[in-house]
């Protein structure tokens, strides 16, 4: 069922105002739960194309579904989900991601969506964000416990609003790497990463010899060292991504002199069959990344075609690369182009079950159901404001 709050919606009563009494949740803990999942408002649940969040989102919508609990997913119009979806705006915004006028009002008409219901006696038990930075600027005036997960870097900006914002609701990040970026006094209390439905990618597609890296044309992606492996290794390259902009100027300078269309090729944004068929037929996938990565969603997604992921160890890849099973952790360039040989010695069924086991959309929504049970009980947060206390809260 799909409802439309794009209409005004009137007044809403004040909760300290006495018009009426909010209802909250109650109950065993080990019912099914009722949850409001908050999605960006910018792009479609599931996405079409890009859309790194939106995906996320759909994926752990269905799986919490599939496990008996009553969700409402706020989304962006066109989004579709074994949930109630409910679109708070009258339009996409895929031109406008970042605009603060179209985060605020999607998130308002949400949240007076989340108190009526309140009102009305059928509360909902927790409130999971992926929206933004709106809905955890307000989350201590919600009449329900709030679950906000960080999907980005903590950045000096970032920093500065988690030591001023973050107390105000539950905290999880995907990945140990990126909790430990985080301010200083800001509490964590589950570590979850993503999903990915590992049975939407190919078994039985026929290996290739040429290397792969895809990502955004930035250097601290490491397309640039990627090249330089290749060259060292006498093997073909296939780079794939956007370059956006302001990676104009490092895309020309430090990648297209090497492009000669045979040995190192450039493959544009890729998506659909054309991404997965790159994916699967890859003897290898490069990952020289030279920044504390929060979690690479790309090593995933070549783990579960069955491409084992040659990872710099650095960021979340330690997490995510299972070393010895679905991947190689290495700490250089050199170390990069030795790896690419013993690359052969992995099993492309291993790579699967390791993401399997991990990440799945079940593993991912069973991690998230134990911590929206904990922040549901009051006692569960009690005198639990101490600087480093993180409760790992893994997918598995």
């Amino acid at each position: 069922m799909r409802r439309q709050l794009y209409r005004a919606t009137g007044n809403v009563e004040r909760r300290d105002g006495g018009a009426q009494k909010l209802s909250l949740p109650s109950a065993p803990m080990d019912r099914p739960l009722r949850i409001a999942l908050l999605a960006p408002p910018w792009l479609p649940v599931p996405p079409t194309g890009y859309g790194g969040i939106e995906s996320v989102v759909a994926l752990l919508a269905d799986a919490l579904v599939d496990a008996g609990h009553d969700v409402t997913l706020f989304a962006a119009p066109g989004s579709r989900s074994s949930a109630n979806v409910v679109t708070p705006l009258d339009r996409l915004h895929p031109d406008e991601i970042g605009a603060s006028v179209v985060e605020a009002d999607h998130v308002a008409r949400a949240v007076a969506y989340i108190e009526r219901a309140a009102m009305d006696g059928n509360p909902y038990d927790v409130v999971h964000d992926h929206s933004g930075w709106v809905a955890l600027a307000m989350a201590d005036r919600l009449p329900v416990p709030v679950l906000h997960t960080v999907h980005g870097a903590f950045d000096d900006n970032a920093k500065r609003f988690y030591a001023a914002h973050g107390a105000k609701a539950a905290i999880s990040c995907i990945s140990k790497a990126q909790a430990a970026t985080r301010p200083k006094g800001l509490r964590v209390d589950a570590v979850v990463g993503n999903p990915i439905d590992v049975e939407a990618w190919p078994t039985d597609h026929p290996k290739d010899d040429y290397l792969l890296w895809v990502g955004r044309f930035a250097p601290e992606k490491g397309a640039h060292r990627a090249i330089r492996v290749a060259k060292a290794t006498g093997r073909r390259l296939i780079l794939a991504g956007p370059v956006q902009p302001g990676q104009e100027r490092f895309f020309a300078e430090a990648i297209e002199p090497h492009l000669d269309g045979e040995q190192i090729q450039y493959a544009g944004e890729v998506g659909g069959a054309r991404k997965v068929e790159l994916f699967a037929g890859a003897h290898a996938f490069l990952m020289p990344i030279t920044w504390e990565e929060p979690f690479g969603m790309v090593m995933v997604e070549a783990m579960a075609a069955g491409t084992p992921v040659i990872a710099f160890a650095r960021g979340s890849a330690p997490e995510v690369v299972e070393a010895g099973r679905s991947g190689l952790l290495v700490g250089d360039e050199e170390a990069m182009a030795e790896a690419v040989h013993d690359a052969a010695d992995l099993s492309p069924a291993e790579c699967r079950t390791s993401v399997a086991e991990r990440f799945s959309p079940e593993a991912v929504a069973r991690a998230y159901e134990r911590t929206y049970r904990a922040i549901a009980m009051p006692q569960a947060r009690d005198g639990g404001e101490q600087e480093g206390e993180l409760e790992e809260v893994m997918a598995a």
